[in-house]
């Protein structure tokens, strides 16, 4: 199965908005008790986070996960830091590219794949923004061609 496949659970579409992502990983994650619950139910939001790399490990943060309905006492932190696991080698390979200036490990998707949560997560560069307009305008150059196509079909 290729990178990022099996039950989107969350997207981060701010992330191809902001960022220039140069590469990709998959990241499994450290779970509590109800939060794959919760993931599974959809209830997972990967909006405004972000990893770092702390003492040669990945974590994730602002991750917001709700709570479980049926969870209690049980239920945890929405937005408590989540550790990603990944081989030590990509790790390192993170730690070099973010060393470089203007660089950052952001979170593109969350998926199921064989019952276990994953992370997408992508080396990204910043965006200025004269290069966001460009891909807007890109954007809507490509609908309006594609609009086209069809109407013309239909004729």
């Amino acid at each position: 199965m290729p990178k990022g496949e099996g039950k989107v659970v969350a997207q981060n579409k701010k992330a191809t908005h902001d960022y220039h992502i140069e590469d990709t990983y998959e990241a499994g994650i450290v779970l509590q008790g109800t939060e794959i619950k919760s993931i599974r139910a959809g209830k997972a939001n990967l909006k405004d986070s972000f990893a770092r790399v702390q003492n040669g490990e990945l974590f994730l943060h602002n991750m917001h996960v709700s709570p479980y309905e049926q969870g209690n006492r049980f239920n945890h932190d929405p937005l408590r830091t989540r550790k990603l696991l990944l081989h030590k080698k990509q790790i390192s390979q993170l730690i070099g590219a973010t060393k470089e200036k203007g660089y950052s490990i952001v979170p593109l998707k969350m998926y199921l794949k064989n019952g276990f949560a994953k992370v997408l997560i992508g080396i990204a560069k910043g965006k200025k923004n004269y290069d966001k307009r460009e891909d807007l305008k890109r954007k809507d150059a490509k609908r309006e061609i594609e609009r086209a196509f069809r109407d013309r079909q239909k004729e």
